[in-house]
């Protein structure tokens, strides 16, 4: 029943008609258009909905309207506006607490509250009021220092660079041209790139997404340093299928290393055309390469005759392609690049004015949910017309969508979409699904499922997998040092669920999507088929979800979403999956098994190494051009797609073999991919693929070698290293670590351990040391971080100091708290409660070493530092108490 609710937000009083039952949240929301506090599970978990009432922080997802009438809500944007900003706000851009953002909205609240008790908070009083703020992306650290500062506390940065100019200092790029570089190849025309504006700016376009990494901020900081333009003028659009180039999917780490390089050349041949204006327009005395440039401003120096880049080229196409005409700066003359410059979106982030796929608010737009079953066991059997019918008379409910299997309600409002899908759930007759894998088996019993199932074996070389049975081994000795090491299931688990917007134009084929994919032209391309229209009449648009690295479930969201607006064409319908359809029916990382054993001679080198991995797959992005399809609708819907067969790929350094083929120089190395097709659960690719679990096993194995030859961890390593680059790491991180040599563990409950990867055996170089204390009770704390990273040449040292430090923090939660648990039911994790994470309280103190190599190219940054950082837990555990961690998660393990 609706009634008049009074509410007094943000000091004023507002009054709303409404069901008095409906939570605050929506309110704020959906009808105050508040929307800086976010709907992130509905179960006052996960706290990013949190506001003030009364000045007590409060979640607000469940409390309904009824019991804060005529009490003081505050919200974020009542803090402060981008125009001026609260201290804390401040406090949060100064020490770049934020990634994806999400979280924002729930810290800063709760730190506010605090603040509002406590003038001068301690550490421990700032975990335990924020210890119910989750975040999936790891600014935790950050966080409590940006509390610190708002405080008046003076600090230091978390990070700090180390640059040898004179001896790096040199033309690493080599001498590639523009077709060599894959996003020029397939997008050639400047004008695909940069584009002069009529209103002094510059806008740069990229087909990689933003999804908390600061790539927007790099790539601005590139062409504005290329361009030489202030870093202020440039304006960043990323991955919109109406204007973008098309550069795949945002995966790998790849992202500086393909549009970044891109944007780099485009820039360069932009400036070179811009001056050959100039020297006309001017009938300049120098030489065009020779005019100088200040923020657009062309002078001839030696007439003093000048121009600017929007007067000679405003709103008009270069129509030309990239060809490496211009020549990109020498790092010397670097004025942008290196600098640690403010992300561009973190204003609008701590202000509640930056718009996610979950705030998109279009003129007479829907709300939506699903229903389906918590795992692929079980299938919707549809409803009788007159079951539906007792549903469909409630107010509100738009349209009850069956197609198949397929399940789906649209609403005038989202309280009413949410009640409509529960109702609809608990009438909802469940079948068994054709052709599932997952009868009989438990996260208990996995393992040994594993190792029973027919595998597709090969072996690995070089990084490479290589087709066909792999060769017969060279037998170890009766002395050879083995252990096996285990990681389950795992979510992304993102902190605000999937979402999606779909706008179905009546009467035609168009339609438009917004979604958080990480691929806008793989997404519109295997959409189109599924709705049966051409690609082109499907414009992809990408916005900002949570940030999840990976393919979770933002792509099934969007095709979801795609088909409800089908069923319901001329309004925008907007879907939202819940924290149960998140938990239970993303795509998972593939669970692993690692066998390890080795011989060593009699001075503890190593003379024979052996690496097995048993894994399902980690690639199963929906792909186009087939007669299959990953996404669950697809398979769901009456006249649908079968899901594709799940096969090895044989590349370098991918899917469950990624990092398995170590960068140590070590003889007679056998390594075997036992893949196994068929998992009993959707898996594909989470932060790292199969790294995690095959650099938990390796750097895990060389600290038991180290042990057994009687050395210490970090001088074996370096004898058994010839990578320069490498030993340059790992000498750093000892040093800057002040690690103290050993050849036997401490066993007093403290303890240091070291792990070590290059991602890929290409990418970015990361050494860390990890201190922790284990409890009698065997509960692990981390107490410091210190890592050292070799990423090239660094655009912004802060933003790539704070993708070490997320890395670290989201692996270190693998490694100690995620598990998916489930029975012959279905997924039983479905919450934050029964899938844990690492919580605020968890996060330790961290620092980040930087070695700048200026002029080399980038190296991808984004999954670096989450590979070693089990086996560097594992391996300082060991130190504090002498028993070895082999199986993750490690809470459940007592040391």
């Amino acid at each position: 029943m609706e009634k008049l609710v009074h509410l007094h937000v943000n000091g004023a009083s507002r009054s709303i008609t409404l069901d008095p039952e409906t939570p605050l949240l929506f309110a704020l929301r959906n009808d105050l258009a508040y929307k800086g506090p976010k709907l992130g599970c509905a179960l006052e978990q996960c706290h990013a909905c949190t506001v003030l009432i009364d000045g007590a922080a409060v979640p607000s997802c469940k409390i309904p309207v009824s019991q804060v009438e005529n009490l003081e809500i505050t919200t974020l944007e009542a803090l402060g506006t981008p125009d001026d900003l609260h201290d804390l706000q401040a406090a949060f851009i100064d020490q770049q607490a934020i990634q994806c953002g999400t979280c924002v909205n729930g810290m800063l609240m709760a730190a506010e509250g605090l603040l509002r008790r406590e003038r001068y908070p301690t550490d421990e009083q700032i975990k335990e009021a924020l210890e119910r703020n989750l975040c999936r992306c790891g600014v935790y650290d950050r966080v409590r220092r940006a509390i610190h500062l708002r405080t008046g506390r003076e600090l230091s940065k978390p990070w700090s660079v180390v640059s040898d100019r004179l001896s790096v200092l040199r033309d690493a790029w080599g001498a590639s041209q523009p077709e060599e570089l894959g996003s020029l190849r397939i997008n050639p025309d400047l004008d695909s790139w940069i584009k002069i504006d009529g209103g002094g700016t510059v806008t740069v376009m990229t087909g990689k997404v933003e999804i908390g990494q600061g790539l927007k901020t790099a790539v601005a900081q590139i062409a504005a340093e290329e361009l030489d333009v202030a870093f202020e003028r440039v304006n960043v659009i990323d991955a919109d299928t109406r204007i973008t180039p098309n550069e795949g999917i945002t995966a790998g780490s790849m992202s500086m290393e393909t549009t970044g390089r891109a944007i780099r050349q485009a820039a360069a041949d932009a400036r070179h055309i811009l001056l050959k204006l100039a020297f006309e327009e001017l009938e300049a005395e120098t030489p065009a390469e020779q005019l100088q440039v200040n923020d657009g401003v062309v002078v001839d120096p030696a007439t003093g005759r000048q121009t600017d880049y929007w007067h000679l080229h405003a709103d008009r196409p270069f129509g030309v392609a990239v060809s490496g005409v211009g020549q990109p700066k020498s790092p010397a003359d670097y004025t942008i690049i290196g600098q640690p410059l403010e992300r561009t979106d973190l204003v609008g982030k701590v202000t509640g004015t930056f718009t996610y796929i979950h705030d998109l608010d279009l003129p007479n737009m829907v709300h939506a949910r699903i229903i389906r079953p918590p795992g692929p066991a079980k299938k919707q059997i549809p409803l009788n017309p007159e079951t539906l019918q007792s549903v469909s008379v409630r107010k509100g409910i738009l349209k009850i969508v069956q197609d198949g299997s397929f399940f789906g309600v649209i609403c005038e409002r989202e309280e009413q979409a949410i009640w409509a899908a529960e109702k609809l759930a608990e009438l909802a007759i469940w079948g068994p699904a054709d052709g599932t894998s997952a009868n009989g088996l438990t996260h208990q019993t996995i393992y040994k499922h594993m190792q029973e199932s027919e595998s597709i074996d090969f072996a690995v070389v070089n990084g490479v997998g290589i087709e066909g049975a792999p060769p017969e081994r060279q037998p170890l000795t009766q002395h050879a040092i083995r252990a096996t090491y285990t990681r389950p299931f795992g979510m992304h688990a993102s902190l605000l669920p999937s979402a999606a917007v779909a706008h179905a134009e009546p009467d035609s084929d168009k339609m438009n999507l917004w979604v958080q994919t990480q691929g806008v032209f793989p997404q519109r391309d295997t959409i189109a088929p599924i709705l049966g229209i051409d690609p082109a009449e499907l414009t992809v648009i990408h916005m900002e979800g949570a940030g999840c690295y990976g393919n979770n479930g933002a792509d099934d969201c969007a095709l979801d979403a795609a088909l409800l607006a089908r069923a319901f064409p001329g309004r925008p319908v907007m879907l939202k999956w819940t924290r149960a359809d998140e938990h239970g029916r993303e795509p998972y990382t593939s669970p692993m098994i690692v066998e390890m054993a080795a011989d060593l001679d009699a001075d503890g080198t190593i003379t024979q190494w052996h690496h097995d991995v048993w894994s399902y797959t980690h690639l199963n992005r929906p792909m186009a051009g087939t007669e299959t399809s990953a996404y669950i609708a697809a398979q769901e819907i009456a006249n649908g797609m079968p899901k594709p067969a799940e096969r090895p790929r044989y590349i370098r350094h991918i899917g469950e073999y990624r990092n398995a083929d170590p960068l140590y120089a070590l003889p007679n190395k056998q390594i075997t991919s036992h893949f196994i097709p068929n998992a009993p659960f959707k898996v594909s690719s989470l932060r790292t693929l199969g790294a995690f679990a095959n650099l938990f096993g390796i750097e895990s194995f060389m600290d038991e070698l180290a042990h057994a030859a009687g050395e210490d961890p970090i001088a074996y390593r370096l004898r058994h290293m010839q990578d320069e680059r490498a030993i340059a790491v790992i000498k750093a991180t000892a040093e800057h670590a002040n690690w103290e040599p050993r050849t036997t563990p401490n066993l007093t409950g403290k303890g240091r351990g070291f792990a070590f990867n290059q991602y890929k055996n290409i990418q970015s170089y990361c050494g860390m040391v990890v201190d922790v204390t284990v409890d009698d009770s065997g509960k692990i704390t981390l107490d410091k971080v210190l890592m050292a990273v070799d990423s090239g040449e660094v655009i912004n040292p802060d933003g790539l100091a704070n993708q070490m430090e997320g890395g670290f923090v989201q692996a270190a939660s693998w490694a100690l708290f995620e598990q998916v648990t489930f029975d012959e039911n279905g997924v039983t994790s479905l919450d934050w409660d029964s899938y844990p994470i690492l919580r605020f309280p968890d996060a330790p103190i961290i620092e980040t070493v930087i070695l700048d190599r200026p002029g080399y190219p980038f190296l991808g940054a984004g999954e670096a530092s989450s590979g070693p950082v089990a086996a560097a837990i594992a391996n300082a555990v060991f130190d504090a108490t002498g028993k070895r961690l082999r199986d993750i998660p490690f809470i459940n393990q007592p040391a």
